[in-house]
């Protein structure tokens, strides 16, 4: 199976051919995929080398003559580095674009903390019209690239090397109802899907797969938790959701509690700690070392849930 990253590269390539008013525009990183895209469009395939804030900024200039870039780098590059940047040269300006990052919260431990952006959709949170999209398979990666790149907004695109074994049939902005039960509700986001699964094994629970996080699926989960409450919820009785995120923990938190104001409720959010890992593994033992692993989610979650379900 290709990467996302390959698979990103590829599709913006044959994007490029079909769409001219496309541009992709890079900092050194990601250069080797769209060599070929570059002879054909050089024009319109841009390499400003090591210059995150002028990258994010020629991608606003180039949304302003009418264009929609596509911008590239690695998470903490494109987010974390160059935020003024975004939130000047795209929103101030009213100029739209999409931004797909890689590395994301710990893809690349070799790389150190510098490579790793837990914060950026908590960070983005903080500007306004962002579409979110955290794809956890190739093929889910092509289809939300696809839409982002037809749309007209700002959206931003999160790639991983971390990804579940197969894709679903996701529709962006939508959760998928990966299963139903009845003693609380489960949202993993992403590549986290595969790990949640295993960690809810002989659980009977709801399990939602977000991978349009913003705007987030309000509908989908408040008629999730209603159907587990007595009488869809108009008796007493409270409902309990997880939130499993491959970022900052918490950071869906705000936007599950708006979904559910009317609804008595209890939400947890699992993710990425604000305590910095200074020992750098592979991303199974970042994973581990967050309490993302099935066998720690299992224990978080259940020790969450309902006592029935323990």
């Amino acid at each position: 199976m290709d990467t996302m990253r390959e698979r990103f590269a590829a599709v913006t390539s044959r994007l490029l051919d079909d769409d001219p008013r496309l541009a992709v525009v890079l900092a050194d990183i990601g250069v080797d995929g769209f060599a070929e895209a570059a002879r054909t469009h050089p024009d319109r395939v841009i390499n400003v080398g090591i210059r995150e804030q002028l990258l994010v900024g020629v991608g606003g200039g180039l949304a302003l003559t009418g264009l929609r870039p596509i911008v590239h780098t690695f998470a903490s590059f494109l987010v974390e580095r160059p935020f003024e940047q975004i939130k000047l040269d795209f929103g101030h300006q009213g100029a739209t674009g999409v931004l797909v990052s890689a590395a994301g919260s710990y893809d690349w431990p070799a790389g150190g903390f510098t490579h790793m952006s837990p914060g950026d959709i908590a960070l983005l949170d903080t500007l306004d019209g962002w579409e979110v999209h955290v794809p956890g398979h190739p093929d889910e990666a092509e289809a939300l690239l696809r839409h982002a790149a037809a749309g007209d907004g700002l959206a931003y695109v999160r790639l991983s090397a971390h990804v579940n074994e197969a894709a679903l049939p996701i529709a962006p902005g939508r959760f998928h109802t990966v299963r139903e039960g009845r003693d609380g509700v489960v949202v993993a986001v992403g590549p986290l899907l595969d790990d949640v699964l295993r960690a809810v094994s002989g659980l009977d629970v709801t399990v939602l797969y977000a991978t349009t996080v913003r705007p987030f699926d309000a509908r989908t989960l408040h008629a999730a938790v209603r159907a587990q409450l007595p009488d869809g919820g108009s008796g007493t009785g409270s409902a309990d959701v997880v939130l499993v995120e491959p970022y900052l923990a918490g950071t869906s938190v705000a936007a599950a509690n708006d979904a559910l104001a009317d609804v008595p409720h209890r939400v947890l959010g699992l993710g990425i700690d604000r305590r910095e890992l200074r020992r750098y593994g592979t991303i199974e033992e970042h994973l581990a070392g967050q309490g993302l692993d099935p066998a720690t989610l299992r224990e978080r979650i259940a020790g969450f849930l309902p006592t029935r379900v323990r």
